[in-house]
């Protein structure tokens, strides 16, 4: 009998789809609308959002004007760098709206809607070296020692980052979803949203601590995320959740007068340079992470035991002590 696995039940459901083709259109405006809509109905909402993130970018900077695919060309595409640079967004954005805005448009040449003019070669579209995000322990106890008396939002944004470096810097949407049932006999076991890999956690006290604190009884999730009651969608509950305690967590930042933005992501790279101060394997701190994106690294960890990375988070939590 095969054996049942979540590829294979996310495989059964895509093969059940029926999506309508996209549509095609030979102005940009329509057609990368028509994409964004084939990939929501695909149920690739993440992709979906970034196409219309871009989308919008480049709508401003043709104010609402739409423009024939065929008439985008380098000049164009290079106008709209000079427009984003010109607003002083960072190159990492930049590029991040150049590689969907051509995808969209690779997209229309392989349709046959256009003929490939290869408009964003002179237009920067790599990835910059990320400026260091992480920040030291001694910021970090300042950080959970700061009183939000009458300001629950904030503290509630605190405890989140606490949160998500306890449990090795976990993303945001992954404590979103953890359910009640998720913790078992001291062990936390969740599915990365972002790869589908499974984690497995060993539940500390600080971490049952702010389980305590924000406790809904009637709610299946752990955490005050989300509500499925509510009528809004569980992903957009999920995003307003997100910028709220980011924007939070940047007020925060500037209280602690730190020179970068703090945020959610911040406490997965904290989390992983304490770990690296301490002289914690790279194998160690990779399988803590989840990446198992790099074949190497996955070779390296293929035979580790979770021990080793239960022993290295316990000993950055002490460091909080």
């Amino acid at each position: 009998m095969k054996k049942t696995t979540i590829k294979t039940i996310k495989s059964n459901r895509k093969s059940n789809l029926v999506v309508a083709p996209v549509k095609r259109s030979a102005y940009y405006f329509i057609f990368a609308e028509n994409v964004i809509a084939y990939t929501r109905a695909l149920g690739k909402v993440r992709t979906a959002e970034t196409y219309a993130t871009s989308l919008n970018s480049f709508k401003r900077y043709r104010n609402n004007r739409d423009i024939k695919i065929s008439d985008i060309t380098t000049e164009v595409i290079m106008g709209y760098e000079a427009y984003l640079k010109n607003l002083n967004i960072c190159p990492n954005t930049i590029s991040f709206y150049m590689r969907n805005i051509r995808s969209i448009y690779n997209r229309a040449v392989k349709l046959g809607v256009t003929k490939q003019q290869h408009p964003f070669l002179q237009v920067y579209t790599g990835i910059d070296k990320t400026i260091k995000r992480a920040i030291s322990i001694k910021t970090l106890k300042k950080l959970k020692a700061l009183s939000f008396t009458n300001r629950p939002s904030m503290e509630y944004a605190r405890d989140m980052f606490l949160f998500s470096f306890y449990t090795r810097g976990m993303s945001f949407v992954d404590m979103a979803h953890l359910r009640k049932k998720d913790l078992n006999e001291g062990i936390l076991s969740y599915h990365r949203c972002k790869t589908g890999q499974r984690l497995f956690i060993k539940w500390e006290s600080c971490m049952q601590e702010i389980v305590d604190k924000y406790e809904k009884k009637d709610s299946i999730y752990l955490l005050p995320i989300l509500n499925p009651t509510r009528r809004i969608s569980e992903r957009k509950q999920y995003i307003y959740a997100s910028h709220n305690v980011n924007r939070n967590l940047k007020i925060i930042g500037q209280l602690l007068h730190l020179s970068q933005p703090l945020t959610m992501y911040v406490a997965r790279h904290t989390w992983a340079s304490v770990a690296q101060n301490k002289n914690i394997p790279l194998t160690v701190i990779s399988k803590a992470l989840g990446h198992d994106s790099e074949s190497t690294t996955r070779i390296y960890l293929s035979s580790l035991d979770n021990n080793a990375i239960d022993k290295a988070n316990k000993q950055i939590l002490r460091s909080l002590l």
